[in-house]
């Protein structure tokens, strides 16, 4: 018969050590107080609970770069983008240069971009990109549902490959479980290259399981691009959306800032499989200007590129001059934002922000609500959007400077996802991009300061309740 004093005493002893090592982590490794002592707090309280919960949720930076393939990317950035940008104007030049010290890129011109405001009209033109493809095409997303939309994608990606084009597929391990059938297999199953980024394999996953890459990247030929807030799936259709329709933006992109996008997924790819994508199949030595807007890939993560997003959407706030719109599905900004919003409403900057009348994830939902009444306050404006649910990301500075792409304001998108988002300077782009903002005011409800004060006292604890999940939301 086994000592269960023994037994018992090493398992005390493995459980102390745990703790130990996750205390000495939290205050080595967290960067706000708050955050080190509630994290310390939870670990002595309940040693073991508290360092799992810990090692999951609290553990939000991994190394994943290569630093040579990344030195090579700097190096091909600044000498052959194959087009000069103009000296910008005085008006915009230092939120460029934060934007030079924080992303790999520079700012570079000679692009197109078109806004592609529903899902039947992004669809069909990536589709569209996939069939005139002659040389690759790398497509990253968070959810590739296998429904009647993902089954067109396999089947015109299938296509494409049977003519000699080269596809490479990453789908992230956990966005991959949103479709009831598994599109990683039926992917593999008809010869299609294709991955998981970050697999979750317990226990030995355990830091990374939150961790996400939360990219919507399709690059065709290293020249033809598409990204935003769009994944692979039935309900951004416009007219056929099923029963959960959503409303998104996305955009296609033409021109030299392509190869940016592209090198972005060739890191993912490479973190994810092993293999090296490279050569001129995959990265050309120069594309063709395509239009005269300018912009930049800025690529975020838990990783080398940390809260390069953050700091970008405080140095835009702090530039801006007469208005700022904000669109986003999920609205948990954390306190250094939430200051420069007001800031910059104080300075008599119109802020508008357009969330959803209703999210599709209440929690996150009922934990934006405590914060409202503080940016009612000093002056911002909050806009709830109608059905159906509004799933675009923009940013939108004085009509003029735009950031579009994957990103969420919420610590999920700033602090643990991988995301990409486009930074562009046109005032022509901005306009169209203003234009559509203000047709979706115009469609939405106003929230008042008193409607936020009136709310049941049940209700606000509810929801400050839940404002104590943001970090894991």
């Amino acid at each position: 018969m086994p000592d269960t004093g023994w037994t018992a005493s090493i398992v005390a002893i493995a459980v102390f050590a745990l703790a130990v090592m996750s205390v000495v982590h939290a205050l080595l490794q967290r960067r706000d107080t708050g955050t080190v002592i509630a994290w310390v707090g939870l670990i002595v309280l309940l040693p073991l609970a508290g360092s799992l919960l810990y090692w999951l949720f609290g553990v939000n930076r991994i190394r994943r770069r290569a630093h040579a393939l990344r030195e090579g990317y700097l190096i091909a950035d600044l000498s052959s983008d194959g087009t000069s940008l103009a000296e910008p104007p005085e008006r915009w030049q230092r939120l460029l240069r934060s934007g030079d010290r924080l992303s790999p890129f520079r700012l570079v011109g000679g692009n197109a971009i078109e806004p592609l405001f529903d899902g039947d009209r992004a669809y069909a033109q990536m589709l569209a990109a996939i069939d005139a493809s002659r040389h690759s095409i790398s497509l990253a997303t968070y959810i590739f549902d296998y429904d009647q939309v993902g089954e067109r994608f396999v089947a015109h990606l299938q296509q494409a490959q049977d003519r000699g084009v080269q596809v490479r597929i990453l789908i992230d391990a956990i966005g991959a479980r949103y479709s009831r059938r598994n599109t990683l297999r039926q992917l593999r199953r008809v010869g299609l290259p294709a991955a998981a980024f970050m697999p979750v394999h317990l226990p030995s996953s355990l830091a990374a399981f939150n961790l996400r890459n939360h990219r919507k990247m399709l690059v065709i030929d290293g020249a033809r691009a598409f990204t935003g807030g769009m994944n692979i799936r039935r309900g951004h259709s416009h007219t056929n959306p099923g029963p959960h329709p959503i409303h998104d933006l996305h955009f296609e992109l033409r021109g030299p800032a392509c190869t940016q996008l592209q090198r972005v997924f060739a890191e993912d790819w490479q973190f994810a499989t092993g293999e090296r994508l490279e050569g001129p199949l995959w990265l050309p030595q120069s594309v063709d200007p395509a239009g005269a807007r300018a912009c930049r890939g800025l690529p975020d993560g838990p990783d080398e590129d940390f809260e390069v997003l953050n700091f970008t959407l405080q140095s835009a706030l702090a530039e801006a001059r007469e208005q700022v719109t904000i669109v986003t599905p999920y609205f948990l900004p954390d306190v250094a934002l939430t200051g420069a919003l007001k800031a910059a409403a104080l300075r008599g900057v119109q802020v508008d922000i357009l969330i959803p009348a209703r999210s599709n994830l209440r929690l996150v939902e009922w934990a934006s609500r405590p914060q409202q009444a503080e940016l009612l306050e000093r002056g911002c404006r909050l806009w709830l959007t109608p059905p159906p649910f509004n799933h675009a990301k923009l940013m939108l500075v004085d009509r003029e400077w735009a950031l579009v792409g994957s990103a969420n304001w919420d610590p999920r998108s700033l602090r643990l996802n991988f995301e990409f988002n486009l930074e562009c300077l046109d005032a022509g782009l901005g306009q169209e991009l203003a234009s559509w903002t203000d047709a979706l005011r115009a469609q939405s409800h106003p929230l008042t300061l008193e409607e936020v004060r009136a709310r049941p006292l049940a209700t606000q604890l509810r929801d400050g309740a839940a404002r104590l999940l943001t970090p894991y939301l």
